[in-house]
């Protein structure tokens, strides 16, 4: 889910990182149920939406999302954010059934024994169109263009700078108002992670910083729109969007995935 977050980065102990990731594991499991749960033509995001539940459930977490509501937000209904086509990300589950040809963003964020993880992954239903598998790739890629960049010493800008140059090299657009966040004690921390960026500029990050990383790629435009339900947004240009999100661990090493499932 992605929002905005006050600037004061807080960095997680080990054992607060360990209990991050039991929560990422969850939300990896919940992800594949919902990849799982897709029948093109049957499946209604309702469905996507009960087949994450019982995953979570099954697995002692709860939902982050349910009842979360910022300023501005009404609370949100819902375990999941199920997001089809057009819609960027928050989208919420109903009745619409998924058909061969689309694509639908699924996000989930699992809160485990007080801690949080958030994650999303966009699946193709069915066969898709060339350039719309091109442009899941793409999102995929530049989300591990931007994780590669989550190291101690570097900074903020460095991820964003590094998704938006490959998503523009590919003749795609990222969106800029919506953003990654920090993630652990709380669903939604500092620092806010822009999908895009200059290098060498923002907040540093440190050992023990957790991170949402989540490009949020437009096939057309990247001007965006709120529905009128005050969550689902939307292309302008109503052009395809794809959306993918890890929580991460920044270490001297690299980035530690913690919803890869592992």
């Amino acid at each position: 889910m992605g929002t905005r977050a006050k600037e004061d980065i807080q960095p997680k102990t080990p054992d607060e990182i360990v209990k991050i990731h039991a929560a990422g594991r969850i939300v990896r499991y919940a992800l594949e149920a919902m990849r799982d749960a897709i029948v093109p033509g049957v499946s209604s995001t309702s469905d996507l939406e009960r087949a994450a539940a019982r995953a979570i459930t099954e697995k002692g977490g709860t939902s982050a999302f349910l009842g979360y509501a910022p300023m501005g937000h009404p609370p949100y209904p819902a375990w999941t954010c199920i997001s089809v086509n057009e819609e960027v990300i928050h989208g919420i589950p109903g009745r619409r059934v998924l058909q061969s040809g689309d694509i639908v963003g699924c996000d989930v964020g699992v809160k485990l024994d007080g801690y949080f993880a958030d994650g999303a992954w966009t699946f193709p239903v069915g066969r898709v169109e060339a350039e719309i598998e091109r442009l899941l790739a793409t999102a995929e890629e530049a989300l591990f263009q931007g994780i590669a960049q989550a190291r101690t010493g570097h900074r903020v800008g460095d991820i964003g700078a590094a998704i938006e140059r490959h998503v523009r090299r590919r003749g795609f657009s990222v969106v800029h108002e919506m953003v990654g966040h920090g993630v652990g004690r709380a669903l939604h921390e500092a620092p806010q992670v822009p999908n895009h960026g200059r290098p060498g500029t923002g907040p540093l990050l440190l050992e023990g910083t957790t991170l949402a990383i989540e490009p949020m790629v437009n096939m057309g435009s990247r001007q965006i729109e709120v529905l009128n339900d005050g969550w689902t947004i939307v292309t302008h240009d109503r052009k395809m969007s794809a959306h993918f999100e890890h929580t991460v661990a920044v270490t001297r090493n690299g980035a530690m995935i913690l919803t890869q499932g592992d």
